[in-house]
């Protein structure tokens, strides 16, 4: 139904499309944006993080409780060879011996031979006691770090599939608003991606990528805090690792993010290839097209792969990176470590404790490398789903728009101009004409005449570009769409039905409407009869786009669509031009009953079904070049006359075709 225009600024792969090499730049708030939708339930946003940050401290605190028990080890087992060693030392050499003992164990230079003994049984006896206890502690910090864990990840999903419904919500209700110089501009399998998929990259940031963002992040600052207090010395032979580290994701951030864009916009390109291919599937088998097709698919498919490949390029050079970092710095902790438990400044205990504290502190930072490839995503897909968001709607309701009242049907074109962008050429030149109530208006041209912008603009689809529309003396552009479209009753040459029964689709409009106002409306559009021979009858399932029926019947199903919205304006796109003549005069019938009482427009590429119109506009080239009614063009518009001579013979053939003994009619 839409004129498009080839070579439009902002078509796809144009300079304002999504595909396009203009694009607009990246939007670096889109996430921040995005992120802004778990602010409408604050409290459930911040459980996941609540219990992340229980799991995470008790996952801090078992390394402490493994040096406690490692270190008892230790000291049971030297408390336990120290006094079986001391009987076995002369009585003579006690008094040399005791002095280097007690400066191994640390213990107070004062402390006599049987003051030893007791604290090397006190600790060789509590060993085994502090082996238990750790390890019951160590368990029960497992059994925190595991339930918690469990509803951190659980609140977390359940929180950002929630962020996925309102963000996927407002994306379809923005396209659904959407003007439809926009849907010229872009095409359907770009959008389908950007609410499939780019919400989905959002969403997996949110629901993973941030939680593992703050968990890393207080696993580093509880980690640095710990070592700091337990060996300051060697924590800063560990510091230097860290900026290090961040300054690697914030470049290899920097330049992702573009990369992500790409990927996204050429898997929108693949996306849209495939559904291009799914809806004209019986064209392209009908013309033998299966390998040329295959072949652009292929081809689009490996731009996707090659830009992937790309990314995965950067990111496997990361990862080696950030680990040599780390394990740069495990090295030197190695080698200072070393020497102060050679020095006897560090236990071994404490060694093992730093250690995992150290993992703790490394792990979280290849963590990183995960956190920004989902952040690279998510920041690209978010800008893709806020350029939809943002974009604006070129026929909005103004401010201040009232509702139209009802209307009786006057409708007045004052000399209206329309480009399709500005700057372009006019589709439509200082058009001027008015249908009075109860009128049929009858659009007669070529193809590309400006009948169908015509009619585009009364329920305005389009906003004239100079000049004014108005119904009932109102302009169209002071009153609300939703009361101005629902006061227009439309059928288009291309009908559209939709998933569902024929029911469903009958009562499309008005949704509320009785199964007795659905079958009047059937009868009226002589659509009963042949609904109620299928099995199913009016629960009958349409298919996509309405594949079970014929053409006929869906023109049919329109007809009663329209009708049963009851509407004072009718819109009829040359409803009868793809059937056959039976079929038409079947159409015809239903049409007539639905035009009576009402201002119509009727598009017709055959002459014979206007004829007997109220008022022929004759259209060429985007201007009117007559108008009147039959009797008056024939006898004052050379134009109209050759049209109607040149069709009445095709007319006349086709119709002896089918009747025999009908004799052709003279030219």
């Amino acid at each position: 139904m839409q004129n498009r225009m080839p070579g439009a600024p902002g078509r796809p792969g144009g300079p304002g499309g999504p595909g396009g090499k203009g694009r607009p730049p990246i939007d670096r708030t889109a996430l921040r944006r995005a992120l802004a939708y778990t602010t409408r339930n604050k409290r459930q946003a911040v459980i996941p993080y609540i219990f992340l940050f229980i799991a995470t401290l008790s996952m801090l605190a078992v390394p402490s409780l493994l040096r406690r028990m490692i270190d008892a080890v230790t000291q049971g087992a030297i408390a336990d060879a120290i006094i079986g060693a001391l009987p076995k030392i002369p009585p003579s050499f006690i008094g040399q011996a005791m002095p280097k003992i007690l400066e191994f164990l640390k213990l107070p230079a004062t402390m006599t031979q049987a003051e030893l003994v007791a604290r090397l049984t006190a600790d060789k006896v509590d060993a085994p006691n502090v082996l238990v206890t750790s390890a019951i502690v160590i368990v029960i910090f497992a059994i925190f770090r595991g339930l918690f864990s469990f509803l951190q990840a659980y609140w977390a999903e359940r929180n950002s599939q929630a962020i996925a419904y309102d963000m996927r919500n407002d994306l379809f209700a923005k396209i659904q608003r959407l003007s439809f110089s926009y849907h010229d501009r872009n095409q359907t399998g770009q959008l389908m991606v950007r609410a499939t998929d780019d919400i989905e990259k959002v969403r997996l940031f949110i629901g993973q990528g941030l939680l593992q963002l703050a968990g890393a992040f207080v696993l580093i600052v509880g980690a640095l805090i710990i070592i700091f207090a337990t060996n300051a010395q060697l924590a800063l032979v560990v510091l230097p690792v860290l900026p290090v580290a961040f300054v690697l994701f914030a470049i290899f951030g920097s330049v992702s993010q573009p990369l992500f864009i790409k990927v996204q916009m050429r898997l929108s390109a693949l996306n849209t290839l495939l559904q291009e291919n799914l809806a004209g599937i019986k064209v392209i088998q009908a013309f033998v097209r299966e390998k040329s097709e295959q072949a652009k698919f292929t081809d689009a498919a490996d731009q996707v792969m090659k830009q992937q490949i790309t990314v995965a390029r950067l990111f496997t050079f990361l990862f080696p990176l950030t680990f040599m970092v780390a394990n740069l710095g495990q090295a030197a902790t190695l080698y200072f470590g070393g020497k102060q438990i050679i020095a006897g400044t560090l236990s071994v205990g404490e060694w093992q404790e730093f250690t995992l504290y150290l993992v703790y502190l490394f792990f979280p930072m290849a963590q990183f490398g995960f956190i920004i490839t989902q952040l690279g995503q998510a920041a690209a897909s978010a800008s893709r789903i806020f350029e939809i968001l943002d974009a604006k709607n070129d026929v909005a309701d103004k401010p201040g728009a009232t509702e139209l009242p009802a209307v009786r049907g006057k409708v007045t074109f004052d000399n209206v101009t329309f480009r399709y962008f500005p700057g372009g050429e006019p589709v439509l030149r200082n058009v001027s004409f008015e249908a009075k109530p109860d009128q049929t208006v009858a659009l007669l041209g070529a193809t590309g005449s400006g009948k169908t912008t015509i009619i585009n603009l009364i329920p305005r689809f389009y906003d004239a570009s100079d000049g004014a529309i108005k119904i009932d003396e109102v302009d169209v552009r002071d009153v609300t769409l939703s009361s101005l479209r629902s006061q227009i009753g439309i059928v288009l040459q291309e009908t559209n039905l939709f998933s569902g029964s024929i029911r469903e689709n009958i009562a499309f409009g008005r949704s509320d409407a009785s199964m007795e106002e659905v079958i009047a409306a059937a009868q009226a559009a002589a659509a009963h009869d042949f609904i109620m021979s299928f099995p199913q009858g009016y629960e009958t399932p349409v298919g996509e786009r309405g594949t079970t029926l014929s053409g006929g019947q869906k023109q049919r199903i329109a007809i009663a669509r329209a009708l049963l919205l009851n509407p004072h304006i009718l819109i009829l796109d040359d409803s009868t031009s793809s059937v056959d003549l039976k079929t038409e005069k079947q159409i015809q019938g239903a049409l007539d009953k639905l035009m009576k009482g009402r201002t119509s427009f009727v598009i017709a590429q055959r002459i014979s079904t206007v004829m007997k119109a109220d008022l022929i506009l004759v259209m060429e080239r985007g201007q009117i070049v007559a108008s009147g009614t039959h009797a008056e063009l024939m006898e004052e518009s050379a134009i109209y006359a050759e049209i109607y001579n040149s069709q009445l013979v095709g007319e006349s053939h086709s119709e002896t075709e089918i009747r025999p003994d009908v004799a052709p009619v003279a030219a």
